[in-house]
């Protein structure tokens, strides 16, 4: 049997009304961010919910209840990376999250949909240096990008 660990997700108030749909699954099938996991690591969400907008006023109430919850890990979801313009808070709520609490904090939890990454690409918003550190896990392959459309 393997690992299991506790997951916290927040995403960016603008998509307050997401049911998460797209980020449940890259938990389960272990793509996107999520691929950092073992494939036979049991991973359990305790937690899900908005940044309140910004500038993240429940960043610290959030991080705070996953934790109590047992969260190990918090995702800062897609959506703060894929949104127009990007959140220009990620790194503050890394910051925070990463030394206000014990958890490790990972940027985006499902693979870029194709349509944000192609207009992020014509805009030329991924050439910024600060959010090329967290692209990689989420830009996967065409093939599962297609699947999160």
């Amino acid at each position: 049997m393997g690992t299991s660990t506790k997951i916290g997700i927040i995403i960016c108030d603008r998509y307050r009304r997401c049911a998460g749909g797209k980020c449940i699954r890259s938990m389960r099938e272990k793509e996107g961010a999520f691929s950092v996991y073992k494939k036979d690591e049991t991973l359990e969400l305790v937690g899900y919910t908005t940044c309140d907008g910004c500038p993240g006023g429940n960043i610290e109430y959030a991080g705070n209840e996953m934790v109590k919850n047992g969260a190990e890990v918090i995702h800062l979801a897609t959506g703060l990376v894929v949104g127009y313009p990007p959140c220009p808070y990620i790194k503050d709520f890394v910051n925070f999250l990463e030394h206000r609490y014990p958890v490790k904090v990972v940027v985006g939890t499902h693979p870029i949909p194709p349509s944000y990454l192609e207009t992020h690409t014509a805009l030329g918003t991924y050439q910024d240096p600060a959010l090329n550190n967290w692209l990689d896990r989420i830009l996967t392959d065409q093939s599962t990008r297609g699947r999160y459309a």
